[in-house]
Protein backbone atom coordinates (compact mmCIF):
# COMPACT_ATOMS: atom_id res chain seq x y z
CA UNK A 1 0.00 0.00 0.00
CA UNK A 2 1.13 3.45 -0.57
CA UNK A 3 -0.36 4.75 3.17
CA UNK A 4 -3.75 6.02 2.33
CA UNK A 5 -5.04 3.00 4.48
CA UNK A 6 -6.29 5.08 6.97
CA UNK A 7 -8.52 6.99 4.82
CA UNK A 8 -12.09 6.14 5.51
CA UNK A 9 -14.15 4.98 2.34
CA UNK A 10 -15.63 7.94 0.68
CA UNK A 11 -19.69 6.98 1.38
CA UNK A 12 -20.26 8.30 4.79
CA UNK A 13 -22.90 9.89 3.94
CA UNK A 14 -22.02 13.68 3.43
CA UNK A 15 -23.12 15.29 -0.08
CA UNK A 16 -19.77 15.37 -1.17
CA UNK A 17 -18.95 11.70 -0.95
CA UNK A 18 -18.20 11.03 -3.96
CA UNK A 19 -15.78 13.87 -4.65
CA UNK A 20 -12.35 12.39 -4.96
CA UNK A 21 -13.99 9.69 -7.45
CA UNK A 22 -15.69 12.43 -9.83
CA UNK A 23 -12.18 14.48 -9.38
CA UNK A 24 -10.38 11.11 -10.60
CA UNK A 25 -13.21 10.13 -13.42
CA UNK A 26 -12.52 14.14 -14.78
CA UNK A 27 -9.56 13.57 -14.44
CA UNK A 28 -9.33 10.23 -17.36
CA UNK A 29 -12.54 11.81 -18.97
CA UNK A 30 -12.58 10.98 -22.34
CA UNK A 31 -9.30 8.46 -21.71
CA UNK A 32 -10.09 5.27 -23.88
CA UNK A 33 -8.97 2.43 -22.03
CA UNK A 34 -8.95 4.46 -18.45
CA UNK A 35 -11.24 1.93 -16.61
CA UNK A 36 -7.77 0.21 -14.60
CA UNK A 37 -6.22 3.37 -14.03
CA UNK A 38 -9.11 5.21 -12.70
CA UNK A 39 -9.41 2.15 -10.09
CA UNK A 40 -5.95 2.55 -9.15
CA UNK A 41 -6.74 5.99 -8.36
CA UNK A 42 -9.56 5.58 -6.31
CA UNK A 43 -7.96 2.60 -4.64
CA UNK A 44 -4.84 5.02 -3.52
CA UNK A 45 -7.67 7.50 -2.39
CA UNK A 46 -10.02 5.64 -0.15
CA UNK A 47 -7.16 2.20 0.37
CA UNK A 48 -10.14 -0.24 -1.70
CA UNK A 49 -12.48 -0.28 -3.74
CA UNK A 50 -16.02 -0.08 -2.07
CA UNK A 51 -19.42 -1.21 -3.58
CA UNK A 52 -20.34 2.65 -3.50
CA UNK A 53 -17.21 3.36 -5.58
CA UNK A 54 -17.83 0.78 -8.16
CA UNK A 55 -21.29 2.10 -8.76
CA UNK A 56 -20.64 5.29 -8.77
CA UNK A 57 -17.45 4.52 -11.26
CA UNK A 58 -20.10 2.79 -13.78
CA UNK A 59 -22.34 4.97 -13.28
CA UNK A 60 -20.16 8.13 -14.40
CA UNK A 61 -18.43 6.20 -17.36
CA UNK A 62 -21.50 3.84 -18.11
CA UNK A 63 -19.74 0.71 -17.67
CA UNK A 64 -21.65 -2.03 -16.12
CA UNK A 65 -20.97 -2.66 -12.86
CA UNK A 66 -20.45 -6.37 -13.47
CA UNK A 67 -18.13 -5.51 -16.09
CA UNK A 68 -16.34 -3.20 -13.56
CA UNK A 69 -16.22 -6.37 -10.93
CA UNK A 70 -15.35 -8.90 -13.41
CA UNK A 71 -11.50 -6.15 -13.70
CA UNK A 72 -11.33 -6.12 -10.55
CA UNK A 73 -11.58 -9.33 -9.33
CA UNK A 74 -9.51 -10.43 -12.02
CA UNK A 75 -6.28 -8.22 -10.94
CA UNK A 76 -5.03 -8.92 -7.34
CA UNK A 77 -4.13 -5.36 -7.16
CA UNK A 78 -7.71 -4.25 -6.27
CA UNK A 79 -8.94 -4.94 -2.77
CA UNK A 80 -12.67 -4.75 -2.64
CA UNK A 81 -11.97 -4.79 1.90
CA UNK A 82 -10.74 -2.80 3.79
CA UNK A 83 -6.87 -3.66 4.05
CA UNK A 84 -4.78 -2.89 7.40
CA UNK A 85 -1.90 -0.58 7.63
CA UNK A 86 0.40 -3.06 7.85
CA UNK A 87 0.45 -5.83 5.17
CA UNK A 88 1.97 -9.09 6.42
CA UNK A 89 3.11 -11.35 3.73
CA UNK A 90 4.10 -14.76 4.06
CA UNK A 91 6.00 -16.68 2.17
CA UNK A 92 5.12 -20.26 1.26
CA UNK A 93 7.76 -20.94 -1.28
CA UNK A 94 9.65 -24.13 -1.18
CA UNK A 95 12.77 -23.18 0.80
CA UNK A 96 9.76 -21.76 3.28
CA UNK A 97 8.05 -24.14 3.46
CA UNK A 98 10.70 -26.99 4.01
CA UNK A 99 11.95 -24.60 6.62
CA UNK A 100 8.76 -24.15 8.59
CA UNK A 101 6.73 -21.19 7.08
CA UNK A 102 3.59 -23.25 8.04
CA UNK A 103 4.57 -22.76 11.76
CA UNK A 104 5.56 -19.21 11.25
CA UNK A 105 2.13 -18.48 9.58
CA UNK A 106 0.34 -20.35 12.22
CA UNK A 107 2.46 -17.43 15.14
CA UNK A 108 0.84 -14.69 12.71
CA UNK A 109 -2.63 -16.11 12.68
CA UNK A 110 -2.52 -16.72 16.31
CA UNK A 111 -1.18 -13.69 17.52
CA UNK A 112 -3.16 -11.16 15.30
CA UNK A 113 -6.16 -13.14 15.52
CA UNK A 114 -7.35 -13.51 11.82
CA UNK A 115 -6.54 -16.23 8.96
CA UNK A 116 -4.39 -15.54 5.95
CA UNK A 117 -6.54 -13.01 4.06
CA UNK A 118 -7.74 -11.51 6.46
CA UNK A 119 -7.43 -8.13 8.73
CA UNK A 120 -7.41 -7.58 12.16
CA UNK A 121 -10.45 -5.33 13.11
CA UNK A 122 -8.15 -2.59 14.38
CA UNK A 123 -7.10 -1.94 10.15
CA UNK A 124 -3.73 -2.86 11.84
CA UNK A 125 -2.72 -5.79 9.80
CA UNK A 126 -3.64 -7.30 6.86
CA UNK A 127 -2.20 -11.13 6.80
CA UNK A 128 -1.32 -12.60 3.13
CA UNK A 129 0.28 -15.63 1.82
CA UNK A 130 3.02 -15.51 -1.30
CA UNK A 131 4.54 -18.22 -3.56
CA UNK A 132 7.84 -16.29 -3.00
CA UNK A 133 9.64 -13.16 -1.69
CA UNK A 134 12.75 -14.23 -3.38
CA UNK A 135 14.76 -14.39 -0.07
CA UNK A 136 15.22 -18.56 0.34
CA UNK A 137 19.08 -18.12 1.36
CA UNK A 138 16.83 -16.32 4.61
CA UNK A 139 14.21 -18.81 4.86
CA UNK A 140 11.26 -19.24 6.21
CA UNK A 141 10.74 -15.47 5.73
CA UNK A 142 7.84 -12.73 5.80
CA UNK A 143 7.80 -9.22 4.98
CA UNK A 144 5.78 -6.52 6.58
CA UNK A 145 5.08 -3.41 4.30
CA UNK A 146 8.84 -3.19 2.94
CA UNK A 147 10.79 -4.71 5.67
CA UNK A 148 12.03 -8.03 5.00
CA UNK A 149 12.40 -10.40 7.89
CA UNK A 150 14.20 -13.65 7.64
CA UNK A 151 15.26 -16.62 9.66
CA UNK A 152 12.01 -17.05 11.62
CA UNK A 153 11.46 -18.58 14.65
CA UNK A 154 7.41 -18.98 15.59
CA UNK A 155 8.31 -17.51 19.27
CA UNK A 156 10.09 -14.15 17.49
CA UNK A 157 6.62 -13.55 15.21
CA UNK A 158 5.41 -11.09 18.38
CA UNK A 159 8.28 -9.33 18.62
CA UNK A 160 8.44 -8.56 15.12
CA UNK A 161 4.57 -7.37 14.99
CA UNK A 162 5.29 -5.09 18.68
CA UNK A 163 7.46 -3.07 15.99
CA UNK A 164 4.90 -2.35 13.43
CA UNK A 165 1.96 -1.54 16.57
Amino acid sequence: MNGNQDKKCCCGGDANRFAQVDEILTKYQGVKGALIPVLQDAQDAYGYLSREVIERIGEKTRIPVSQIYGVVTFYSQFHLNPRGKNIVRVCQGTACHVRGAKAILKALEDSLKIVAGGTTPDLQFTLETVACIGACGLAPVLMVNDNTHGRLTPEIIPEILAKYS
